[in-house]
């Protein structure tokens, strides 16, 4: 007999029943079967690297539209093809991610306080910021090694982390847990376009470096013999250490830490090593670039700023075209330095490894005559760098400055530099105290002429370098300081004969800083000439730039050069930019180097983004407290000369390149008296015996 309560029980599982079999109807969840056809094709490691819970989060994060296909840290482009090909995406091969640590601080700086507590970065640095001197570098406790799931990362024998990169994913986990930023998940984009920010790990002689070049980085490769890595960090901010390592001032070693000690390291010398040993190994290294985009860019000027500009445009992935008035590129690096100082061998070698990256150049094309800003738009091009540089020379402001036998100096030098006859008298006066008078002097002797310089001021005074200087009258060229010359002195033929002088002396410093030369009254005196190089600064030729109806859309400056942002290069027009001696007036070789870069960052944003940017704390000063002068505990090493490769007495009569590379031993002596400055901190001497992070460099007596 069925009982009442057994029928109630019968009755609320009919009607529960009922309701569930409607519910199913109505309520029915539907799941997108791509989220596990993603998740079967993910690694299956449930890492959470990604920033997601396991696989299962991270493939309907995919499906869901707010992650990519390149989700999986560690499946690669393998993983990342096939989450593609079920989302119905292109897929193109994404560029290799790195954690970078760029600071080489940790135990090396000082400790402002003793610190007791949790032995956690994050923790530290919520105390006064750290226990750390260096306010910016590595408090050195690990962290970023705790929060790394794939073991790529280990605290070095300095104190400071060091990454693996084959077993980094860019994960980003060290990134977060920093409390400094400085670890930064870096591809070759970033790296390239990155400008120096205050925060940054910056070295004296970074901070100094107008090519932003990381000094210390590859110091250090070298140092290993990691020669290859050297150049590619070096590549990463100007595309010639070959020429760069025969022809720049090195401003760098001017602010160098080891000059406090001793001597500054031999920045350029190290530089020109690696470059060398490229050259000479008969093998280019690979420079990686980003997949095409199709983009054209012009870039009018194949000198420094023009091929760096395109070189790094080239690696961005876009389409530079470079449009040269002369037969070569080069521009003053051809046709204004010597072979002596710069073998046009090498510079060809190294201009054709810029251009087998992929760039087009038009040769004989002049700017304003063959082509211009409108018929470049015309052709498709989406953005114009404008790198013509500084080639019209100042005047003297003197009777018969225009006589027969008074040219130029860069005229001259650019005669020798084509081969051209030019001219050479047996008494050659050069006025003028920069690079380029003390290169036509030096060039003039080679030619067979008698020498005489010319300069208003002293000999300390002279901007030139100062081994250029010193080389100079090494090789017979005599020096006339404190003279000015007043006017030219021609023959019946209007050829010059001779130039008259006043003589000067020194008042009080004029805006550059250095004491104003005022003529002496009645000291005019004759010196014999038959051939006068004038070398007293040059300026860019801008009239290019006006059209027909004397119009011009461009700014110039009250110094006649091209009006750009200092930061971005930008000019009045947006698709317009400018560098190198065009923008700046005639600088160094690395500054137009260093400007190409900028102005390829700024028009990669320009295409990409709009319109360029920069971070607020851009560093264009040098950084204070980082230039003291006491450095403890560093002991004497003996910096090494360059070698020559022909001596005094034959250099007169030959343009064969006068300097050479040091030798792989003393590259690596010099590598290793660099102290691998940070913001503050630098290496203390070792003890004897232990090397400087490579495998045989002992502390030298």
């Amino acid at each position: 007999m069925i009982t009442s309560s057994v029928l109630i029980l019968l009755g609320i599982g009919f009607t529960a029943a009922v309701i569930l079999a409607v519910a199913s109807k109505v309520l029915y969840v539907y799941e997108d079967p791509r989220i596990a056809q993603v998740e079967s094709v993910l690694a299956g490691a449930n890492c959470g690297g990604c920033g997601y819970p396991g696989c299962a989060g991270a493939a309907q994060g995919v499906v869901e539209g707010k992650a990519g296909a390149t989700v999986c840290v560690i499946g690669g482009d393998t993983v990342a093809a096939n989450v593609a090909a079920i989302m119905g995406l292109e897929f193109s091969s994404m560029e290799k991610q790195i954690a970078f640590i760029d600071c080489t601080g940790g135990v090396r700086a000082e400790d402002i306080y003793h610190y007791a507590g949790v032995k956690d970065c994050r923790a530290q640095n919520l105390l006064y910021s750290g226990s750390k001197m260096c306010p910016e570098g590595c408090l050195g406790y690990g962290t970023c090694v705790t929060a790394c799931q794939f073991g790529a990362i280990e605290m070095g024998p300095n104190g400071y982390p060091v990454v693996d990169p084959n077993l980094c994913t860019a994960c980003g986990g060290c990134e977060q847990v920093c409390p400094r930023g400085v670890i930064t998940i870096w591809g070759m984009t970033a790296r390239i376009t990155h400008l120096n920010e205050v925060n940054d790990c910056l070295a004296p002689c970074r901070q100094k470096c107008p090519g932003e070049i990381n000094i210390p980085r590859y110091i250090e490769q070298v140092s290993r013999g990691d020669y290859a890595g050297a150049l590619e960090t070096i590549r990463e901010r100007i595309p010639m250490p070959l020429s760069i390592g025969r022809v720049c001032p090195h401003p760098c070693e001017g602010v160098c830490r080891r000059g406090h000690v001793d001597e500054p390291i031999g920045i350029n010398m190290i530089k020109r090593f690696a470059a060398d040993w490229e050259m000479n190994s008969g093998t280019r290294q690979p420079v990686s670039c980003a997949p095409d985009t199709g983009r054209k860019v012009a870039v009018v000027g194949g000198g420094p700023a023009g091929l760096s500009c395109a070189f790094f445009l080239r690696r961005l992935g876009h389409q530079p075209t470079i449009f040269e008035s002369m037969p070569k590129l080069g521009g003053q690096l051809r046709y204004g330095i010597p072979e002596y100082r710069l073998p046009k061998a090498v510079l060809d070698w190294e201009i054709e490894g810029i251009l087998d990256l992929g760039i087009d150049v038009e040769y004989n094309k002049y700017f304003g005559k063959d082509f211009s800003l409108n018929s470049l738009a015309e052709d498709g091009f989406e953005a114009v760098f404008l790198g013509i540089g500084a080639w019209m020379n100042l005047n003297l402001r003197i009777d018969n400055e225009d006589a027969e036998g008074v040219e130029t100096g860069t005229e001259f030098l650019t005669k020798v530099g084509l081969g051209m006859e030019t001219g050479i008298g047996k008494k050659v006066v050069v006025i003028g105290g920069g690079n380029t008078a003390i290169d036509a002097a030096r060039t003039s002797v080679r030619l067979g002429a008698d020498v005489t310089l010319m300069y208003r001021r002293t000999r300390d005074e002279m901007p030139a370098n100062i081994e250029e200087i010193i080389a100079a009258e090494d090789e017979t060229v005599r020096y006339l300081f404190l003279a000015a010359p007043t006017r030219i002195v021609t023959d019946d033929a209007g050829h010059v004969t001779h130039i008259e002088y006043i003589k000067m002396e020194l008042g009080e410093p004029d805006a550059s800083g250095r004491r104003r030369p005022v003529p002496i009254e009645g000291s005019e005196t004759l010196i014999e000439a038959d051939t006068v190089y004038t070398a007293i600064g040059q300026k860019p030729e801008l009239s290019c730039l006006y059209d027909e109806t004397g119009s011009c859309s461009l700014e110039e400056t009250r110094w006649r050069t091209l009006g750009a942002d200092p930061d971005t290069l930008v000019t009045a027009l947006p698709h317009v930019f400018t560098g190198g001696d065009m923008h700046t007036g005639p600088a160094l070789v690395i500054t137009a180097l260093g400007e190409g870069r900028k102005a390829a960052r700024s028009i990669h944003q320009y295409l990409n983004e709009g319109a360029p940017h920069v971070p607020d704390n851009l560093q264009r000063e040098l950084i204070d407290y980082t230039m003291f002068t006491h450095v403890p505990d560093v002991g004497l090493r003996k910096r090494p000369t360059m070698p020559h490769l022909i001596e005094y007495d034959e250099r007169t009569c030959s343009f064969k390149e006068i300097e050479g590379a040091l030798s792989a031993e003393d590259t690596k002596h010099e590598t290793c008296r660099c102290l691998r400055c940070g913001l503050t901190c630098y290496n203390r001497d070792l003890p004897e015996g232990v090397d400087c992070d490579a495998g045989e460099c002992l502390k030298n007596q």
